[in-house]
Order: C-alpha cells, then sequence, then structure tokens
C-alpha cells in the first residue's frame, strides 16, 4: 500500500512538473524564439548587433535553466557546450560587434534555436500529455458525483463517452479511473521523455563534444596553474606576515629573557607570558593555514563528516543529507570541500536565507551536491558571488556546476564531479 502511494504521488509530482514545463515551453521558448529571429534578422539594419547578445543570452539561460530541471527531476544530464568569450573582450560597440558575431558562431547558439522549436511543439505535447493524464480523470469522477445533471439536455463527451444519465456518469468515471491508472504508470516517463528530447537537441555531436573537451581541458589546466601558484603566495604571504612574525618577535623575547632574567625577574616573568601568548597565536595560525590547504577532518573522516563540520560553523541552521558508499579521491574530495564550503558562504553572506539544505551523494559514476537556501534568490556566475571560482576549481576535475536563482528565492547551486568511489 505505502508503495503504491508513493507511486502516486511520484506520478501526481511529475504531472505538477509536467504543467510547469509545458509553460515554460510556451511562454519561454516561444517567446525568446520569436525576438532572437527577429534580432538576427535586424542585424544588416545594425539594431540586431545591439539587441541580439542579451536576447541570446537570455536564451542561454532559459536553455541552462532546462538543464538543470533535467537533472535534478529526471536525473538526464544535458552538457553545456556554449564556447568561452575571451578575457580580453572589448568594451562599446566595437566589443557587441565582436560579441554577436562569436554567439553567432558558434554551434550551440543554433542548436538552442533548433531545441526551442521543438521545445514549443513536441515538448510542450509531451509535457501537457504527463500532466494531463493525471488532472483529466478529475472531470470523470466529477461528472459521476452528479454533474451529468446540468448536461443532461444537451449532447456532452467525456472521451468516447456520452454522459446523459448516471449510468453513463459512472461509465466516465470508469474511463477516468482507466486513464488515472495509466497516468501513474507512464507520467514520470513522458517527463523523462521531455528531457530526453531536449538532450537529443541540445548536446553536440562526438566531434563537437571532442572538441569542447579539449578546450575545457587545456583552459582548465591553464587556471588550475594559476590557483596552484596564486595558492602559494598566499601561503607564503599568510607565513611571513603571521606566524613567521610572531616566532621572530618571540624569538626576541625569549632573548631579552635570557638577559633579564637575573636583574629584573618581574619583567623577565612578563615578557615569557608575552612570548607564550605569541606561540600560541602562531600555532593557531598555522593550524587554521593547514585547514586552509586542506582540513584535517576532511583527510581523517571523509567528505561527508567535513561538509557537516562546515555546517556546524554556519551562523543560520543547515541541515546536511549524505549517501555516500565510500570516498574518493583526495583531489576531488577537496576541490568538492572547498566548492561546497564556498557556497555556503555566499549563502550566509549574501542570501538572506534563514535555512540551508546540503545534499550529498554518487551516482551515475559522478559526486553530486546540491546546495539550496530559501534567500532572497537573485544569485548568478560571474555577478561577483564567488561561483565563478567554484565552477573553475570543479572544471579542473571537468565538473559541471548549475545555478537556480530566481527573484524571491530559493537558490539551488548544483554541482558533479565525475568520479569512482573507493
Amino acid at each position: 500500500m505505502d508503495a503504491k502511494r508513493g507511486r502516486i504521488g511520484s506520478a501526481l509530482l511529475a504531472a505538477g512538473r509536467g504543467l510547469v514545463l509545458s509553460f515554460a515551453a510556451i511562454a519561454g521558448s516561444c517567446t525568446l524564439f520569436v525576438l532572437a529571429l527577429v534580432s538576427i534578422v535586424m542585424i544588416p539594419l545594425g539594431i540586431g548587433l545591439v539587441t541580439t547578445p542579451y536576447i541570446l543570452q537570455a536564451v542561454r539561460k532559459h536553455a541552462n535553466q532546462r538543464r538543470l530541471l533535467a537533472v535534478t527531476w529526471s536525473n538526464v544530464r544535458i552538457p553545456v557546450p556554449y564556447r568561452p568569450f575571451p578575457k580580453d573582450m572589448r568594451s562599446g560597440f566595437t566589443g557587441q560587434v565582436e560579441r554577436t558575431t562569436l554567439m553567432l558562431k558558434d554551434p550551440a547558439t543554433w542548436r538552442d534555436m533548433r531545441w526551442m522549436m521543438v521545445d514549443m511543439t513536441a515538448g510542450y505535447v509531451v509535457a501537457v500529455l504527463a500532466a494531463a493524464l493525471m488532472v483529466y480523470p478529475v472531470e470523470g469522477f466529477v461528472l459521476a458525483a452528479g454533474l451529468w445533471r446540468v448536461f443532461r439536455d444537451d449532447q456532452y463527451w467525456y472521451g468516447f463517452v456520452p454522459v446523459d444519465s448516471q449510468a453513463t456518469g459512472l461509465a466516465a468515471a470508469a474511463l477516468g479511473a482507466a486513464v488515472f491508472a495509466l497516468g501513474v504508470l507512464v507520467s514520470e516517463r513522458l517527463l523523462r521523455a521531455h528531457f530526453v528530447l531536449a538532450r537529443s537537441v541540445l548536446a553536440p555531436t562526438q566531434e563537437q563534444e571532442l572538441a569542447l573537451r579539449i578546450d575545457r581541458l587545456t583552459e582548465t589546466r591553464h587556471e588550475a596553474v594559476d590557483t596552484a601558484a596564486s595558492e602559494l603566495r598566499r601561503i607564503e604571504r599568510d607565513l611571513h606576515d603571521g606566524a613567521q612574525a610572531r616566532l621572530v618577535a618571540m624569538g626576541m623575547n625569549l632573548g631579552t629573557v635570557e638577559a633579564l632574567i637575573e636583574k629584573d625577574p618581574a619583567q623577565a616573568k612578563q615578557l615569557l607570558a608575552m612570548a607564550r601568548e605569541s606561540s600560541a597565536e602562531a600555532l593557531t595560525e598555522l593550524r587554521d593555514l593547514v585547514r586552509g590547504i586542506h582540513p584535517p577532518v576532511l583527510a581523517e573522516r571523509g567528505l561527508g563528516d567535513a561538509v557537516k563540520a562546515l555546517a556546524l560553523r554556519l551562523p543560520i541552521p543547515c541541515d546536511v543529507d549524505v549517501e555516500l558508499t565510500g570516498r574518493a579521491d583526495a583531489p576531488v574530495e577537496s576541490a568538492a570541500y572547498f566548492a561546497v564550503s564556498e557556497a555556503l558562504t555566499n549563502a550566509a553572506k549574501h542570501s538572506g536565507a534563514d535555512r540551508i539544505w546540503v545534499d550529498l551523494r554518487h551516482g551515475d559514476g559522478a559526486l553530486k551536491v546540491s546546495v539550496t537556501d530559501n534567500g532572497r534568490g537573485g544569485a548568478s556566475v560571474g555577478a561577483g558571488s564567488g561561483l565563478s571560482g567554484i565552477e573553475r576549481r570543479l572544471g579542473t576535475f571537468d565538473g559541471i556546476m548549475a545555478v537556480s536563482s530566481p527573484a524571491g528565492g530559493p537558490t539551488m547551486v548544483t554541482m558533479e564531479i565525475p568520479c569512482e568511489l573507493s
């Protein structure tokens, strides 16, 4: 009985999500497709040079939102194949022309356009069908409950059943029950079929994906080298300005104590107390420095317990759900730990949330992490929130990150790192 109720609940949830997707297909894909097409056509007039980058960026955001829903609702992973813009992109009108040219030369732009055509047609039908199979039976049950009397003098059809009496009302209810049973069986599959259809259009070909992977690995290799050099400079600076300075001061104090221990024991005692305090502070700074490089709890107890320890230090309540059957390689655990740490810090500082949820699990050959808060929303990659740093860190391991943060919240940061557990 519980399993049956669970299946019905999952089917109803799939139906609700199908309604959301059908609205997104009509209101989102249809509108953006028309705007993008008109803007591209107007490029020779000059107007399109100004509008096209903004509209295509909105199209990419719309497609990325569907990618996020695909992986969170149906575990369908759709690659993000957009070519990055050069870091030395010029500003002004020249920059607009360059940005427009780069976006139009990107094959992913035209895949987005084809996907919106498919989404507003076949994708819409599949999403609506997932919802209709669970909603349409309600009409049959209502007719059997007595609504048939309203249509007794008219010819009213429920499916293929003409409803004009209590008997035909009961027949409508029987048909509704059959449709409902069918919906319980196939609604989740139809929802997944919607995302599989999107993947078939949005995903790059094998050759394109290989070229993108090579470019991405080249870029992330340079970023990893730069990050390592920057981290080394930070460690050197922290040692020089912190622990090293305290240890030097402690050595000078001990030298002075050595000279004063017989002449002025009271002052020597004060200097010893200062030296002891300096040694304790230096030890604390060294521990903090080591924790910043590789937290001891991560090395000793694994990623799950390390993330729980992070949650305990937050100023707002944080629930952590961990389902890991083993441990990933140390570099992967370290990258995931610091990515979660950055996401939690952003949520605590900027979201205005009063609750955070962290979900950590492994499946389909990837470590999957989601950080969700009930704050004000509005977070985006590259907006100074630190999310771009998370994306670069994950990119070193061929990982991906998706952000869903509508105005008013909630915000969900989803991360995946390909790896195996041991």
